[in-house]
């Protein structure tokens, strides 16, 4: 249920303009990004937004703050499902369903950085894109389902529910992991799961200081980038939402106050 008003937004990236008391991690004129109160309501489209400093971190030299803006829950996500909750290791074989879009893009270049070989879903369309990320090979789910010409996979990062992420269970080998961001809304994930002989993991994202000082290391080295699809005004705020709500993009969509 929601309290009104409701202010959406999670993600935000900004300057510092007060400490509470007790606060030791930052100092006013600090450049920080986070998801603060995450799941709860943050109120991040807005000019000013409040939050426990442990939901904050530097934000990444060389980097605005439209690009730092669109890292913390895609990046986060990416980060914990790969990172904390799979394990990823060099040479693994990491499937990433949704590969282009605003978690996926990032979930390619966390897995890269730490050595997998990447299988990324996307229409064709993107393919190129997905070269640019790093992509070993890109499948159009499209034209054919991907369970039925990969296997032998490490690690299924499922960004989507329904049928597509029981199906994707069948591209693990044994004792493969799948991990879920949308298991609720996979009826017969974990029964499926348990009759292949693999793990099915739900997920979802926390406010993490130490994952977003994981991202910004990665962003520092050259090994992350955030693709930023389109730059809005807060104004637009709605507008964004539709856009975004029809899955259609690469990347993410920026709002900016100025």
């Amino acid at each position: 249920m929601l309290n009104l008003p409701f202010i959406h937004g999670w993600d935000v990236a900004g300057v510092i303009e007060e400490v509470g008391y007790g606060v030791n991690r930052f100092n006013v004129g600090d450049r920080v990004f986070g998801m603060p109160w995450f799941p709860r309501q943050a109120g991040g489209y807005a000019e000013f937004v409040t939050g426990p400093s442990r939901h904050f971190a530097a934000m990444p030299a060389g980097l605005d703050f439209t690009e730092a803006a669109a890292l913390p829950l895609a990046g986060l996500t990416a980060w914990q499902m790969l990172v904390d909750v799979a394990h990823v290791a060099p040479g693994q074989r990491v499937l990433i369903a949704g590969a282009a879009g605003g978690v996926g893009h990032l979930a390619v270049q966390i897995a890269k950085a730490h050595g997998a070989y990447v299988i990324g879903t996307a229409r064709a369309a993107k393919h190129r894109f997905l070269a640019e990320l790093g992509v070993d090979q890109a499948l159009d789910y499209t034209v054919t389902p991907v369970h039925e010409v990969v296997g032998d996979v490490d690690v299924v990062i499922q960004m989507f529910g329904g049928d597509a992420g029981v199906e994707a269970l069948g591209c693990l080998r044994p004792g493969g992991i799948l991990v879920s961001a949308q298991a609720a809304w996979t009826p017969g994930l974990h029964e499926r799961a348990k009759e292949l002989g693999v793990h099915a993991y739900d997920y979802l994202v926390e406010p993490d200081a130490a994952g977003l000082r994981g991202i910004a290391q990665l962003v520092e080295c050259g090994k992350l980038r955030v693709h930023i699809a389109e730059r809005l005004p807060l104004a637009d705020a709605a507008r964004a939402l539709t856009i975004s709500s029809q899955g259609r993009t690469s990347g993410k969509i920026i709002l900016t106050v100025v």
